[in-house]
Order: C-alpha cells, then sequence, then structure tokens
C-alpha cells in the first residue's frame, strides 16, 4: 500500500480484504464458459464489498458512510444469492461456501 491511512487499520477492512480473496479462489472452481458471466459477476462485487468499505471509511459525513456501507452490505448479498447458484448448478459445494472467511 502506498498510503497508510486509518480505514486500513479497521477490522472490517481486512475481513473484506481476505473475502475478497476467497470469493477469486472459489470462482476458480468454475467452468470455463462463466468467465465473463458469473465469476466476472461475484469477483467484481466481491471487490465492490472492500472498496465501499475503504471509501466510505474516509466520508466526514456519518450519512455518506453509511451509504458506502449500505452499498458494500449489498454486494455481499449479491454474492450470497449467486453462490446458491452456483451450488445448485454443482459448481461448489455446501462445505467449499461455508469456508468463505
Amino acid at each position: 500500500m502506498f498510503l497508510q491511512l486509518n480505514y486500513q487499520k479497521l477490522a472490517i477492512y481486512s475481513a473484506s480484504r481476505l473475502f475478497v480473496a476467497d470469493c477469486y479462489k472459489l470462482t476458480n472452481y468454475f467452468p470455463a464458459e462463466e468467465k465473463f458471466g458469473m465469476i466476472s459477476q461475484i469477483r467484481r462485487a466481491a471487490l465492490s464489498v472492500h472498496l465501499n468499505i475503504a471509501e466510505g471509511s474516509s466520508r466526514k459525513s456519518e450519512a455518506e458512510r453509511k451509504r458506502y456501507f449500505e452499498i458494500s452490505r449489498g454486494s455481499v448479498i449479491e454474492i450470497d444469492a449467486a453462490l446458491d447458484i452456483a451450488n445448485d448448478l454443482g459448481y461448489l459445494t455446501d462445505a467449499e461456501i461455508r469456508s468463505i472467511g
């Protein structure tokens, strides 16, 4: 990291960083034909979680911070729904999904 900012000390920031890595690793199990479908969607949503936590933490007003955190939460829900479909299609097992940090 080229900047040393306070949000990097937050536990949720560290957890979301691990969450992004877990999502990337899990989508490696998906078939190649999902590269521009579910793989891309899950990875973009996971990165959105992390980036919105970082950006929201830097906002001065509480209302702005909450909005970024709400967007982040929405991305987590999006990932959860996508992983349900991935499970239904046999791309991931229940155990693999539960392994997400």
